[in-house]
């Protein structure tokens, strides 16, 4: 069997781009970084994402039953650490937006999207979370944060 610190190293070698989740739940706004993000299906529009099972924001979003999820730009490598953090406040310092379903997003990100949770699957020590795109917009053109070998990479042309 493959060790974890071997599977974790080799996965690192995959660059991928980072998001945020963000929900407006009861008790205030909630979110978390996500880099196991991906478009599913286009007609009906899906994505899929996972989240630890270990998470103590994700039990937040998941009772939400929605959220909105922020495509993030180069300039947004400060912002997502943040969201990495426990405990840290998530929503200070930075200019939010809210969708029209009341889900905070970041002013400045490439592109956001409303999302409706409509199957969540138990894989492994994650949640394999679908759900229906159902409102978004490209907002920005810049370039996109990536995640590669455990830390943020510029992507160069």
């Amino acid at each position: 069997m493959l060790e974890q610190r071997s599977f974790r190293d080799i996965l690192g070698r995959f660059t991928t781009g980072v998001v945020l989740i963000t929900a407006q739940t009861e008790a205030g706004p909630v979110g978390m970084a996500v880099n196991s993000f991906t478009s599913v299906s286009l007609d009906p529009p899906l994505i899929a994402l996972c989240a630890a099972s270990t998470s103590t924001t994700w039990p937040a979003i998941r009772e939400a039953g929605s959220f909105a999820v922020t495509i993030l730009g180069g300039q947004h490598a400060q912002l997502c650490r943040t969201f990495a953090t426990r405990g840290a406040d998530r929503f200070g310092g930075s200019e939010w937006d809210s969708t029209r379903a009341g889900h905070p997003i970041p002013a400045d990100g490439l592109g956001w999207l409303d999302c409706r949770i409509t199957a969540i699957h138990q894989a492994g020590d994650h949640e394999l979370v679908i759900a229906d795109a159902v409102e978004g917009a490209v907002t920005d053109t810049e370039g996109p944060l990536v995640f590669h070998a455990g830390r943020f990479a510029e992507l160069v042309a």
